[in-house]
């Protein structure tokens, strides 16, 4: 923890050198500084992968404050699994998620350029099946966010969550809400930056399973990244 909180004060220190001081910088072609740029709403879907894969996708800010794309990325599943297993069993709701016959975790992250991670909202899915029905399914829902070591940075300022069927259901849709504000070395009056996340998961009597994510910034710099994904 103390050498998260080391990178994040020498990442916020060169950045404040980098502008000036705590003013925000103005996107311009030819300034080399890093820039800030208007706020934008981001978009993915994916479908869900197949048990023990992963399925991601990333949007970063280029140079000209236009959103850039990748392609999805597919590969085998990572820590996160068990690393949300562990969290949901602190919640209280592992003997569910555990017994389900259906799993599918899910993660909607905003990272600064200085691959910080800023704000995230992260769900864990579980269904079970049966004779073309879900007998018992729902969503949880988590959230992160990094702050800075003089009791500064982002903070949660709501949050919200539903299933609307969790018995015996044709298919349930699930989604998740986490706003976040930020005030700190960037931004002293807490009035510039905010990061929405809205996370929708859809689990199919079938086994299947779409995940769909979105996030709102009110601002944004050149290089944040937007990264999303489920498995």
């Amino acid at each position: 923890m103390n050498s998260r909180l080391s990178i994040a004060a020498v990442s916020a220190v060169s950045l404040v050198a980098l502008l000036g001081g705590t003013t925000v910088a103005t996107a311009q072609e030819s300034d080399p500084a890093p820039k800030s740029c208007d706020g934008v709403r981001l978009t993915g879907e994916l479908p869900a992968p197949a048990p023990g894969q992963a399925v991601s996708g990333q949007i970063t800010i280029g140079a000209d404050c236009k959103p850039e794309r990748v392609p999805a990325q597919r590969g085998p599943a990572s820590a996160r699994s068990a690393v949300a297993a562990t969290a949901s069993a602190a919640a209280g709701t592992s003997a569910t998620a555990t017994a389900a016959g259906h799993q599918l975790r899910g993660w909607n992250e905003m990272y600064d350029c200085c691959n910080i991670r800023m704000t995230g909202l992260y769900t864990a899915s579980s269904w079970d099946t049966a004779n073309g029905r879900i007998t018992t399914g729902g969503t949880t829902a988590t959230q992160e966010w990094n702050r800075e070591p003089w009791d500064a940075g982002w903070s949660l300022t709501s949050r919200t969550a539903k299933d609307d069927c969790v018995t015996d259901c044709a298919e349930v849709n699930s989604e998740a809400h986490a706003d976040f504000a930020y005030k700190g070395v960037f931004d002293p009056t807490g009035d510039w930056y905010d990061n929405t996340h809205h996370s929708y998961v859809q689990l199919k009597a079938d086994g299947t399973a779409s995940c769909r994510f979105d996030v709102e910034l009110r601002h944004t710099f050149v290089g944040w990244n937007w990264r999303y994904g489920c498995e």
